[in-house]
């Protein structure tokens, strides 16, 4: 949409100043300033682009019907010795012929709904917002589009299983599509009948990964999987005002994800342990951070939650911070694909610079490229529009 020059001054004086107290410091960032051009451009190339579900595109594979979520696991690979056989695993090397159009989908709608709202909080003209809702009335409301409210089919793997709770991971890209539908909500864009279907989605997927045991394997995988499980039941459980979920998400971190995961330098053993150590360790650090932005408040604030030793977000961000600046100094194998690619602009530089008042943080993060292309990167990039995340 056009707007004249001071409409546009008026609107980011009104809209993007945020102010944050970290440590009794302010810190000032104008983030509408930073991303306007960029998410106006990107909305207003959406608002011509119509809704498309996994309805579209079902697959014969799938052990589910046309409304079910399918994809297949990234790292299997027919085996050379038994071509009609059961698949092999190939970690970090992602098999091409395998079916990922529903998790393009996916991040099709991560992209577009998160950027059609922002581009709302930006302007407050309602063309964004109904375009954004008609997305979300396609995949969580009409009986025609709808996905089923659970991910029993996720990464099936070929002579082994139709569905694993290691799926779930698939549904990391709902995280920010769910934050949209708050500000909606909290700005009364849309109808009543809409959210509370669309509420009602949530609600039934949320208990879904709570309590199948597919969701539970998930929670207990012990590595970003376990992350993003808890990022996903946070988000969700805030959203649908489930605050017995969003009680277990904040103890979980501290009794689980950081002693398990963390180690005393701020590392993720076991992310740098995988085939991709670099990605990997970015992909969970974020994925972290945004668990600390999401569930923290003044009486429990997570980002200076520590364990007796010493481990806590601040030492993972101090580890990671000197590797996304200079990623030649990285003292660990590189990724055996597209380590060239990383970083882009992770969220969690951002966020900690906001938190720990650190300058060169957001400095660093403002010059990382928002908007990468390539499917694997943008499988591991979920939260792209900061926008939406500020109060």
């Amino acid at each position: 949409m056009n707007f004249n020059n001071g409409k546009i001054a008026l609107i980011l004086l009104l809209a993007s100043e945020v102010f944050f107290l970290c440590s009794g410091k302010a810190v000032n960032i104008n983030i509408a300033e930073v991303d306007h051009d960029r998410i106006l451009t990107a909305a207003d190339r959406y608002l011509n682009e119509k809704p498309i579900t996994i309805t579209s595109y079902p697959c014969e594979r799938s052990a589910g019907g046309i409304h079910d979520f399918y994809s297949e696991g990234d790292y299997w690979w027919p085996n050379p010795d038994d071509p009609n056989g059961a698949y092999i695993r190939r970690d970090g090397i992602s098999n091409p012929d395998n079916f990922i159009k529903h998790r393009q989908l996916m991040s099709r709608l991560s992209i577009q709904v998160p950027t059609l709202v922002a581009a709302y909080k930006l302007t407050h003209d309602k063309i964004y917002a109904d375009k954004a809702v008609k997305h979300l009335q396609a995949w969580f409301v009409a009986d025609e589009t709808r996905m089923n409210p659970n991910l029993m089919y996720a990464q099936a793997i070929k002579g082994f299983v139709t569905g694993r709770g290691i799926g779930i991971i698939d549904t990391i890209h709902l995280v920010e599509v769910a934050q949209s539908i708050t500000i909606l909500e909290n700005n009364q864009a849309i109808g009543s009948a809409d959210l509370q279907a669309i509420k009602k989605w949530f609600s039934e997927y949320l208990d879904w990964i709570f309590t199948h045991e597919y969701g539970i394997a998930e929670r207990d995988n012990g590595n970003n999987h376990s992350t993003c499980w808890a990022l996903q039941v946070a988000e969700f459980a805030k959203l649908v005002d489930d605050q017995d979920k969003v009680t277990f998400c904040r103890n979980f971190y501290k009794t689980v994800l950081l002693p398990e995961q963390m180690a005393i330098d701020g590392s993720f053993p076991k992310e740098l342990a995988r085939t991709k150590p670099y990605c990997y360790s970015l992909f969970n650090l974020d994925a972290m951070v945004m668990i600390c932005h999401i569930l923290s408040t003044e009486e429990d604030n997570l980002w200076y939650f520590q364990l007796k030793d010493g481990r806590g977000m601040q030492r993972a961000v101090e580890f990671m911070f000197p590797y996304v600046r200079n990623k030649s100094n990285w003292p660990f194998p590189p990724d055996v694909m597209y380590f060239d690619l990383w970083p882009v602009r992770q969220p969690f530089l951002l966020l900690a610079g906001i938190a720990y008042n650190k300058s060169e943080y957001i400095d660093l993060w403002k010059t990382l490229n928002p908007d990468p292309d390539n499917e694997e990167i943008v499988r591991n990039y979920p939260i792209r529009q900061p926008i939406l995340w500020m109060n």
